[in-house]
């Protein structure tokens, strides 16, 4: 099946062979933020790191850094690595929510060496679980529900060993990461 994707080779190589160079960073840069804001609107971590990366590119760009033809280049090698994590997901045979989460858990690198993938991948399954069965649609802002899925979290790390050193950053995340998603459950 070709790959249809505004971010496909063949339109990332169309781009590429622009005859205005300018237009083409401008063109990259709307469309990677575009893609950015929809596959992961529900993912705080990539989109945070996607966007970051972005803006620095750009940064450097507007500073003249670096030249036209680098740039595009860089943009058109973060739109591949953009496609590439999105289906990462599938790859790890874990839903859209639980991506969210397990980026959220995997962000300390120590938690990824310790406990390794099946678990982060495991803590991701329960916390989609528990935290979308017990979601209401104003839990963000009644601060004693709030309250009481912090405990949740708490607890599953606990229980699967999270490194209690990076714990209550994870949990922080993982909290900010419910926050967002809870719109997508309270529309189901």
């Amino acid at each position: 099946m070709p790959d249809i994707s505004i971010l496909s080779d063949e339109s990332l190589d169309d781009v590429r062979k622009m005859e205005h160079r300018n237009l083409a960073v401008e063109l990259l840069e709307r469309l990677l933020k575009n893609e950015i804001k929809a596959k992961f609107r529900t993912n705080v971590v990539k989109k945070n790191k996607f966007s970051d990366l972005l803006e620095l590119a750009l940064n450097r760009y507007k500073a003249r850094a670096i030249e036209t033809a680098q740039i595009i280049e860089e943009l058109i090698a973060m739109a591949k690595e953009f496609e590439k994590e999105a289906r990462c997901g599938q790859e790890l045979g874990l839903t859209k929510d639980e991506i969210a989460f397990y980026d959220a858990l995997a962000m300390n690198e120590a938690s990824v060496r310790e406990l390794g993938d099946a678990v982060l991948k495991e803590i991701a399954q329960e916390l989609t679980r528990k935290l979308k069965a017990s979601a209401s649609v104003d839990w963000s802002k009644r601060e004693s529900v709030r309250a009481a899925m912090t405990v949740k979290v708490r607890h599953i790390l606990a229980n699967h060993r999270y490194p209690p050193d990076k714990a209550s950053a994870a949990v922080d995340l993982v909290m900010k990461q419910a926050e967002v998603l809870s719109d997508d459950w309270a529309a189901t």
